[in-house]
């Protein structure tokens, strides 16, 4: 009884990182990019990274950026993200598109770009 129950365990602790990785990875996306500008509707940053609300073209967007160490580094600015707050993000979509969901590898608010992947370039 005692090796079913452990073998289980040992196969759900090496599944997690797995379904960790799956979501905040890149494998849910495209590989390619898109441009999406928008009004923000609603911001919340914090771990494991930053989600976006945005509107654009009459379409409600949900825009993933980077964890809080990774927007600090690119230069971003505590209310630099905030509702009402028009952006230009450049990234890859979700693989579904009626997800209407990107991951953000640069940023734009007005004419200042902010990189949140150089690795990605």
């Amino acid at each position: 009884m005692r090796s079913p129950i452990l073998a289980a365990l040992a196969a759900f602790i090496l599944l997690v990182p797995v379904l960790a990785q799956a979501h905040h990875g890149w494998r849910w996306t495209t590989g390619g990019n898109i441009e999406l500008t928008g009004v923000i509707r609603e911001a919340k940053l914090g771990n494991p990274h930053g989600v976006l609300t945005v509107e654009a073209d009459g379409e409600s967007w949900t825009v993933e950026v980077g964890q809080p160490w990774r927007n600090a580094r690119a230069g971003l600015k505590d209310g630099d993200l905030a509702p009402g707050v028009e952006i230009r993000a450049i990234g890859e979509p979700s693989a579904d598109a009626e997800a209407r969901r990107m991951k953000v590898e640069r940023l734009f608010l007005g004419d200042r770009e902010y990189v949140l992947y150089p690795e990605r370039d």
